[in-house]
């Protein structure tokens, strides 16, 4: 929008994007619209967390499609609250990580039908790249392998503050614990595995 003054000075006013409180709020009443703003803000992330989750890039991108689609069913059966923290990020991701769990089974049958398709003729050489995939997908498999040591609330902690680079204070509001419980419990994974994160190659630190 243009505001022309009196002196034919002219001012460029752009829309300030919706924050995630009025887009939550939006999607409460069932605004789809919202949902795909919250989409275009977030997936990546999602997208990055679950990766970690899965070591699986198909994986991955299944976890970014089912989020958002559980989502949607949620908020049209039972929306929940207002959302009270600052960003949907958080809780997001919590969603995400339940449609990991859910999806574990489904991953390898998923992955295998897709190898098993015929590759298409004329195509360009893509042996770098799906060197590099699978080169990721292991480490990433060690580094699950590590953290499967760990009590599933501790592994989910450890992974909204060191993989999806939540606060304290958003790990707790995601988790919907104190925050002394999010401290306790990095508290507890630096004790009692202080080598976990150099065993695994992971350079993030608690």
């Amino acid at each position: 929008m243009k505001i022309i003054l009196t002196d034919e000075t002219e001012y460029s006013m752009a829309a300030a994007p919706p924050g995630d409180g009025v887009l939550w709020d939006r999607l409460r009443d069932g605004d789809r619209e919202a949902l795909g703003l919250l989409f275009d803000r977030y997936a990546d992330d999602v997208h990055a967390f679950a990766f970690r989750r899965t070591a699986s890039w198909a994986a991955a991108e299944d976890v970014v499609q089912t989020t958002f689609l559980s989502t949607w069913r949620r908020f049209e059966r039972n929306p929940p609250g207002p959302l009270t923290a600052p960003s949907a990020r958080g809780w997001l991701l919590v969603v995400a990580a339940n449609e990991c769990r859910t999806l574990h089974r489904t991953t390898r049958r998923l992955r295998g039908l897709v190898e098993r398709l015929p590759e298409p003729f004329d195509q360009p050489d893509h042996a770098a790249a799906v060197a590099k995939r699978l080169d990721d997908e292991r480490q990433m498999s060690a580094v699950r392998r590590a953290l499967a040591k760990l009590p599933r609330h501790e592994q989910e902690t450890l992974e909204l503050v060191v993989w999806a680079g939540l606060t304290v204070a958003e790990t707790a509001q995601a988790l919907g614990v104190p925050e002394g419980t999010v401290k306790a419990r990095l508290h507890r994974t630096r004790r009692r595995f202080p080598d976990l994160l150099s065993r695994v190659a992971l350079n993030e630190e608690l």
